[in-house]
């Protein structure tokens, strides 16, 4: 017969059944964070979205000084890197799922961050997409770093300024859904203080 199951109990001699209540809590599964990899990634990115949106309105404002093609050149260089860095992330997430968002977050603000984050990565992809093909029916075409690109378009104004319009349009869209994107992350960081921030934060080492 097991001995807790033992009619009497021996003198002196204490058992508790309840031994369980010594193990300790397990911890709150929003502790889970994003790989290195991710975390690294999404910064980069948005350091280099910040730079390049900025650029472009400085672009705009000196377009016909002297000197000012070398800011087009570097935009259209940085746009190629950003294109490049949108594919590395997509391939990237879509071998490392996430983990949803902790229970306390309510439906409305999930389905709001899934619509966010969709509408970033699409136009994250749009933005640098017609950035080159404008560019790309410029006189000027586009260039890495001053290495010029293989040219598969003759050069035509008036499609390219079609382009760069639709490209201004994004580019607007895209700031839009980044501040949502910022106003939530401080949300969580601020307000509800859920962990959800930390993340896709950098981990201290201690």
């Amino acid at each position: 017969m097991p001995l807790h199951r033992w009619p009497g109990r021996l003198p002196g001699v204490e058992i508790s059944t309840n031994h369980h209540r010594d193990t300790p809590a397990p911890t709150l599964r929003s502790a889970w964070r994003y790989d290195h990899t991710s975390i690294a990634l999404h910064w980069l990115m948005a350091l280099l979205i910040t730079a390049i949106a900025i650029l472009g309105w400085i672009m705009v404002e000196i377009e016909k000084n002297p000197g000012s093609a070398r800011y087009f050149n570097l935009h259209k260089s940085l746009g190629l890197v950003i294109a490049l860095l949108v594919a590395a992330r997509l391939a990237w997430r879509l071998t490392h799922r996430a983990e949803t968002l902790p229970a306390t977050v309510p439906m409305w603000q999930r389905k709001l961050s899934l619509a966010t984050q969709l509408s970033l990565y699409g136009l994250m992809l749009l933005v640098p997409l017609t950035g080159y093909l404008g560019a790309s029916y410029s006189k000027a075409g586009v260039s890495l770093f001053g290495l010029s690109t293989p040219r598969w378009a003759l050069p035509n104004h008036d499609i390219s300024e079609q382009i760069f319009d639709i490209h201004s349009a994004l580019v607007w869209v895209l700031v839009t859904f980044v501040a949502i994107h910022a106003l939530g992350a401080l949300k969580h960081l601020l307000l509800d203080k859920d962990q959800v921030f930390q993340r896709m934060w950098f981990q201290h080492r201690r």
